[in-house]
């Protein structure tokens, strides 16, 4: 009764339509959950996606969760995520694809979990890499290991917003270092990031990475534009 109250008198809402949560409810609705617009990318026979890296790097698989639209539930998924201090969602989002990847035969594909770092200064004014978030949540449904001292991010770019591709890929340049090398030695790696555009951090992350002895690496995003 007390906690019918509360959610009488301070209502919890759904992170991706804003309408009142139900009890037995978390963070996303139950329509929200089954209405996400998913790529299924890890059903494709044929990616469409590993053709933005097609020639630039070797990848084993090119994942992503859900497809962006301008406006969408997924934006607003993303603005909780990354402005709003909910990582809960990430986490969320984050355990529901790694069953659906489980039940895939995803299970044996990765090793090592790497999430996209943040520059020390921009993860001291937000507190936290929403990229950890996802690879967290991931982590506990395929039960692998995700470590966040392995790829550091040395130089602080600006913002990849309104840049063009050229601009995106200029700006991204020898931006990320390697740590802990010995950790990624004939390891399945997967680098994990919230959003994927044209893919100039995701390629700047694995031309680090790839200069060990690594078995295989993968790219797995949480969202695609």
């Amino acid at each position: 009764m007390f906690s019918a109250f509360i959610d009488l008198i301070f209502p919890r809402i759904c992170s991706a339509c804003l309408e009142p949560l139900q009890r037995n409810e978390e963070l996303i609705c139950t329509h929200c959950r089954f209405d996400l617009p998913k790529t299924n990318l890890h059903l494709e026979t044929e990616n469409t996606l590993a053709h933005k890296f097609f020639g630039e790097v070797q990848l084993k698989h090119t994942l992503s969760y859900l497809k962006f639209v301008k406006g969408g539930k997924v934006q607003l998924l993303m603005h909780e995520l990354k402005y709003k201090g909910n990582q809960e969602v990430g986490e969320m989002l984050g355990r529901w694809y790694g069953a659906e990847l489980r039940e895939s035969g995803f299970a044996d594909a990765f090793d090592l979990i790497i999430p996209v770092p943040l520059h020390r200064k921009r993860l001291l004014i937000r507190g936290y890499n929403q990229s950890d978030c996802f690879a967290k949540g991931l982590s506990e449904s395929l039960n692998i290991e995700w470590r966040n001292d392995i790829l550091v991010r040395e130089t602080e770019t600006s913002s990849q917003v309104n840049k063009s591709r050229l601009e995106r890929y200029q700006n991204m340049d020898k931006v990320f270092n390697v740590k802990n090398a010995e950790l990624l030695r004939n390891k399945k790696i997967v680098v994990v990031d919230d959003t994927l555009t044209t893919g100039a951090t995701l390629e700047s992350c694995i031309l680090s990475l790839q200069a060990f002895e690594i078995k295989d690496i993968s790219i797995l995003t949480l969202a695609m534009a």
